[in-house]
């Protein structure tokens, strides 16, 4: 087991001046990662490499087969571009290798600030970071007399005039598809209420208490204005309903905001009523309801040393500045790459760090914990259970599991 240290110093500093480096590779290179679009751009980087086979497999269950593709001897993906809070579960697995040795050799263009240092060794490198905040339809907010909501106490209110003026009838969007993104939904609104995920010093969970109850109140509230099949809606469901003109606020990840209405078909009064804000508070708080995250990649531990240094090059070479002078590619994420101006579609991650978000729990349990809130909330959100039941479940599905791991 581990528990580890994360430094990942001056996240949100991009420094400035490097050159773009050359892409020879002579061993295979399989990339396991997300879908949305800069996790996109990145793995297209990579497969501008030539002499050797560069495959992605970039998909919305990459969380799901990041682990056992990375099992096996040799592993089927030789990197894995993951999170502050996936990079914990590859930890725990020993399936990942530090990456001192290449960074001095072929990462020197890199900066301090992208280097994911853990227990004093590299093991990832950093290219974005991410926060959920708000998107709204200005228009709609205009039309309705108010101002863009600071809290979660303002949106229900916004919600409530935007239905009985007859605009939408579901006008909040939410990603609260049962299971990680539910749970990710619960994590930032309990901490926005004041809860801690823990108990001082130790393993033992907190979340069946005040805060908890009182951020699942808060999250049925706000699904009784969202499309009626909200624990299907993921962020893809979620932009595709903010896009068709049916929601006016939500919560939405930066990564995500930023293309959002970009694509081919929005209607203009969609693309002219778009706007992004930080993120919201809740329950008279004053840390925002959401978390703070990178995007990184990692090189497998089960691959030979060509094959880790092909993965490096490649991957390096998919995050130099000169992606940058794509303007499509520079507005898709708050890059952490070296040359990186912020665009408007920033605001909203800049706001979230500025306001001391706090970073998503960098524990190698938390994943644990996690994975029991997205199991056991959807019976509370469908009014099945009381928020002590569904808590209660919660913890105990934990507990058991953290047993079976050694946390407890």
């Amino acid at each position: 087991m581990f528990v580890r240290k994360l430094v990942l110093a001056g996240v949100m500093t991009v420094l400035a001046g490097t050159s773009a480096m050359a892409c020879g590779i002579n061993a295979r290179v399989s990339v396991v990662g997300n879908e949305f679009p800069a996790i996109q751009s990145v793995g297209a980087g990579a497969q501008e490499c030539s002499g050797a086979e560069v495959t992605t497999n970039l998909t919305a269950d990459h969380q799901k087969i990041n682990v056992p593709g990375m099992q096996g001897n040799p592993a089927e993906y030789t990197s894995a571009i993951i999170a502050n809070s996936s990079i914990v579960a590859l930890m725990n697995e020993n399936v990942i290798r530090p990456l001192d040795d290449l960074v001095a050799k072929h990462g020197k263009d890199l900066k301090k600030n992208q280097l994911v240092t853990i227990d004093g060794k590299v093991m990832a490198v950093a290219f974005m970071a991410n926060a959920q905040h708000l998107v709204y339809r200005a228009d709609v907010l205009k039309q309705i007399g108010v101002e863009p909501p600071k809290t979660y106490e303002d949106m229900l209110a916004a919600a409530k005039m935007i239905r009985d003026k007859g605009i939408m009838a579901n006008p909040v969007g939410g990603a609260y598809k049962a299971g990680w993104n539910l749970a990710q939904e619960f994590n930032n609104m309990f901490l926005g209420m004041g809860g801690s995920h823990f108990k001082s010093g130790s393993a033992q969970p907190n979340v069946n208490n005040e805060a908890g109850v009182k951020a699942l109140t808060m999250m049925k509230s706000l699904s009784e204005y969202m499309n009626p099949d909200f624990l299907t809606h993921d962020s893809n469901a979620t932009n595709a309903e903010f896009r068709a003109g049916n929601v006016a606020i939500m919560n939405m990840w930066g990564s995500r905001a930023a293309t959002l209405v970009t694509a081919d078909g929005v209607p203009q009064e969609v693309v002219d009523g778009f706007a992004i804000d930080g993120p919201m508070t809740a329950g008279g708080g004053a840390i925002p309801a959401s978390t703070l995250w990178w995007d990184g990649w990692t090189v497998a531990k089960n691959i030979s040393d060509a094959e880790a240094e092909s993965t490096f090059i490649a991957m390096t070479h998919a995050i130099r500045p000169a992606i940058l002078a794509d303007s499509d590619v520079a507005t898709q994420a708050v890059w952490l790459i070296d040359g990186y101006k912020p665009t408007p579609a920033a605001v909203g991650v800049f706001a979230a760090a500025e306001a001391n978000t706090i970073p998503y729990p960098m524990l190698p349990y938390m994943g644990l914990l996690h994975t029991a809130l997205g199991n056991e909330l959807a019976d509370f959100m469908q009014g099945k259970e009381s928020a002590e039941q569904a808590l209660a479940d919660v913890e105990a599905a934990y507990v058991a599991a953290a047993k079976e791991k050694g946390f407890l």
